[in-house]
């Protein structure tokens, strides 16, 4: 199985890591960006964002968006356009720029920042901005609200109080960054049993994520199969540096939930009773008059932030602090 391979490379990725990450994240010594360039991008994109949202304007929409953020927006107009419902609006409140000095592209940033719904309270939110290359556009690439009794960590700063950003290969962590995802889909898809379970925090987006789905598939009917896989994706993922010597890394997955007869794969599927589609997943349909006569296909995309502690933390683990989730995608067939 793909996510047992990724969790195997997560666990060898912990082997060998003698070199401190302080170490390895030495930065350039001039940014490639400025805090007023940071400023300027992020107001730049709440007031088009808004006045998109506002408009219900989709290609405007989404053209200030990418990756995670884009499956979100994308979730936002299609159920504006299916069923008239207004585009989710936020009002913000002061942001907390972290600006690290990186070589070369994407250029990226994080912004920390309160924001709220008409009907919602202040929720802290990581907001992570990219530059995929020299006078590309700057787009929102993902969003992790902070989870309720979690914080910020404090981020390392250099020359000028930019912080240090992070390799996605670094050593001398308890997992490298760019398996933090595979990591956590290895607890999700197998729950405490995983290999790597050892490794993740429990909490609302890994052992609890898991007994959802277990309690999903339980409550199946007995003539249907619920199947679901955490995914890992094509999202980039983006690492600062903490002032404890670990990371905070921001990634995006995609869930992918399966409910299908038996027979599904068989060209000699009776089908039966078609399997109901959840009122929510019928505006993301891949046409609207698809039927579940044999499978029901639905897709989430998250974005998460989690802390990755250095590899010599005694029974260190990860810990995701932030998460945001939108159903993306389905398909009935």
């Amino acid at each position: 199985m793909a996510l047992a391979a990724l969790a195997a490379i997560a666990l060898l990725a912990t082997q060998g890591c003698d070199v401190s990450p302080a170490a390895q994240a030495s930065a350039p010594a001039h940014p490639d960006m400025t805090f007023a360039q940071a400023r300027t991008v992020y107001q730049s994109y709440l007031t088009a964002s808004d006045a998109a949202a506002a408009n219900g304007d989709s290609a405007a929409g989404l053209s200030l968006v990418s990756d995670a953020s884009w499956e979100f927006a994308r979730a936002r107009y299609t159920v504006h356009a299916s069923n008239g419902t207004p585009v989710q609006r936020y009002v913000y409140g002061t942001p907390r720029y972290y600006v690290p000095i990186v070589s070369g592209f994407p250029h990226w940033f994080v912004v920390d920042v309160p924001r709220h719904t008409a009907d919602s309270g202040d929720v802290d939110t990581l907001m992570v901005f990219g530059q995929s290359k020299p006078e590309g556009t700057w787009s929102l690439d993902g969003e992790a609200a902070l989870q309720p009794g979690q914080k910020m960590p404090a981020i390392a700063t250099g020359s000028g109080g930019y912080a240090i950003a992070m390799s996605t290969y670094q050593q001398g962590l308890l997992v490298q960054p760019n398996v933090t995802g595979g990591t956590q889909a290895a607890v999700v898809d197998e729950g405490p049993q995983a290999s790597a379970a050892g490794l993740v925090a429990p909490g609302p987006q890994t052992t609890s994520l898991y007994s959802e789905q277990a309690a999903a598939r339980a409550a199946t009917p007995k003539d249907l199969e619920y199947l679901w896989y955490m995914l890992g994706t094509p999202y980039p993922v983006f690492a600062l540096q903490t002032t404890g010597g670990g990371a905070l890394v921001l990634y995006g997955v995609d869930l992918d939930t399966v409910t299908e007869h038996p027979d599904a794969t068989s060209s000699t599927d009776p089908a039966g009773t078609p399997i109901p589609i959840p009122a929510a997943a019928k505006p993301m349909l891949a046409t609207p008059s698809e039927v579940a006569g044999h499978v029901l296909d639905v897709y989430y995309t998250y974005e998460f932030a989690a802390i990755d502690p250095p590899a010599s933390t005694k029974n260190g683990q990860l810990t995701i602090i932030a998460a945001s989730r939108a159903l993306a995608y389905a398909h009935a067939f």
